[in-house]
């Protein structure tokens, strides 16, 4: 993931059983509040930039594979007035608190949390119920790099409970007939998300890559496909992150501050 060290609000104040254990942290300029584990699984600027970047219509209904602590389907209420987002979470500690979170920015009306695993879709929802899927899957293969001892994270991101291709059934599963699929994904691992995605009928129409810096090598890659679209895939300039150290480039900047149209 990157930019993990983005900077958050912090409030220790919080007089809940939880305060211990969490941190309450802000994003828009304080509009949208979100609760996180010290020491467990915590979102990063990944999750901002696929919500930016996932093409989402009026009246669409979204589902948010993995949805964590619920910031992704957050971000995308506050950005999106008029659609609908079910959140699906496998780890019940992070669902419950993804539910609170919603609680407490007033989106119960437009935001459903599901506990479940996406390797079992089907009994979870509908097939071809959804316009649009949102996910942020684990990058690493369960040999991969330093295994985290602590749950949330290492089921973040290591694929000890479902690999990409998985998630990529599900969606298939999940979308209506040209409906949208978006994911951000290891840029090292590129070649095996888009080639995923055409044998799973989600035909890549958007790519841009996501760079720290602008002399930097890719780390991040966002995609966007259609359920059973034709083969056309548009490159869009790349994103850089950082001007120059801890400053961001105008256009991530605006991301964070949920100002970026």
């Amino acid at each position: 993931m990157l930019a993990q060290g983005i900077r958050q609000n912090r409030s220790g104040n919080s007089k809940s059983a939880h305060m211990t254990e969490e941190t309450l942290d802000t994003l828009f300029q304080g509009k949208l509040k979100i609760l996180q584990s010290r020491s467990g699984y915590r979102f990063s600027l990944d999750a901002l930039l696929l919500a930016d970047f996932v093409s989402v219509k009026k009246n669409d209904t979204v589902a948010d594979f993995g949805t964590g602590n619920g910031i992704i389907a957050l971000l995308l209420a506050s950005l999106h007035a008029q659609v609908s987002i079910t959140g699906i979470e496998l780890q019940q500690a992070m669902a419950e608190r993804a539910k609170r979170n919603v609680k407490l920015n007033g989106l119960a009306e437009r935001i459903q949390i599901c506990c479940g695993d996406v390797r079992a879709i089907d009994a979870l929802a509908r097939s071809e119920s959804f316009d649009v899927v949102v996910c942020n899957p684990p990058f690493r293969k369960p040999s991969s790099g330093r295994i985290s001892p602590n749950d949330e994270k290492r089921i973040a991101r290591h694929e000890f409970h479902g690999d990409l291709g998985d998630f990529l059934a599900a969606a298939t599963f999940l979308l209506r007939p040209k409906g949208r699929v978006a994911l951000v994904y290891s840029a090292g691992r590129a070649v095996d998300l888009l080639v995923s995605m055409h044998l799973a009928r989600l035909e890549p129409k958007r790519l841009r890559m996501v760079h720290s810096f602008r002399d930097a090598k890719a780390s991040l890659i966002l995609v966007e496909g259609v359920k059973g679209g034709r083969a056309a895939l548009a490159i869009e300039k790349p994103l850089t992150v950082y001007r120059r150290k801890q400053e961001y480039t105008e256009e991530v900047a605006a991301v964070i501050a949920g100002a970026h149209p």
